[in-house]
């Protein structure tokens, strides 16, 4: 069976309001209850959370289709980027570089790449320690510790060039038993569940 770790799609971006607080734009959710009427979506027999609210409202779309509950998961949010608070997209894009391609180093105080893929590992392991490998499940999460994550899975060394397209809302695929990632990033309203 499969894992599933989707990011949440486009966000409403408020400077005003602080990040893990952020919720979906209007185009961010016509993406996920567009992914919540694909088959591999009402599959799903578990959905897990990191407790970001855009992260949490993409859940609660998906869990809508299959009627489970969202759960929360311990350790699953975005790098820690508190440090700098809200920037613009460019010097986002520069401190996002740096993020990734200095693992070892902080970025102006942003948790580091090796810390945050750590943490996200240990989050997935501490879920699937009891889970039923026979049991569809999905993360729900955030671009960058997804990106750590799958290079972790993958056995390759921590690169921006792993990264999820732009704008969020896509998913890549591992198989349970083992954790071998199947699907490499996809769009998760035009994902059509093949491996």
């Amino acid at each position: 069976m499969l894992g599933l770790y989707i990011t949440h799609p486009q966000v409403e971006i408020d400077p005003s309001v602080a990040v893990p607080q952020w919720g979906l734009s209007a185009v961010g959710r016509r993406r996920a209850e567009a992914a919540a009427r694909k088959p591999w979506a009402r599959s799903l027999g578990r959905i897990v959370s990191s407790d970001e609210t855009k992260a949490i409202e993409t859940a609660e779309i998906l869990a809508r289709t299959t009627g489970i509950a969202v759960e929360i998961g311990k350790g699953m949010g975005e790098n820690d980027r508190s440090a700098t608070g809200y920037l613009v997209e460019q010097q986002f894009e520069v401190a996002a570089n740096g993020f990734f391609a200095h693992p070892e180093a902080s970025f102006r105080g942003w948790e580091r790449a090796i810390d945050a893929q750590a943490r996200i590992v240990a989050a997935i392991d501490a879920v699937l320690a009891d889970h039923d490998p026979d049991v569809p499940i999905a993360f729900v999460g955030h671009g960058g510790v997804g990106t750590l994550l799958k290079c972790h899975l993958a056995g390759v060394a921590i690169s921006r060039d792993r990264d999820q397209p732009g704008g969020g809302g896509n998913l890549f695929a591992f198989r349970l038993p083992d954790r071998k990632v199947l699907v490499d990033w996809a769009a998760m309203d035009a994902w059509d569940g093949q491996v």
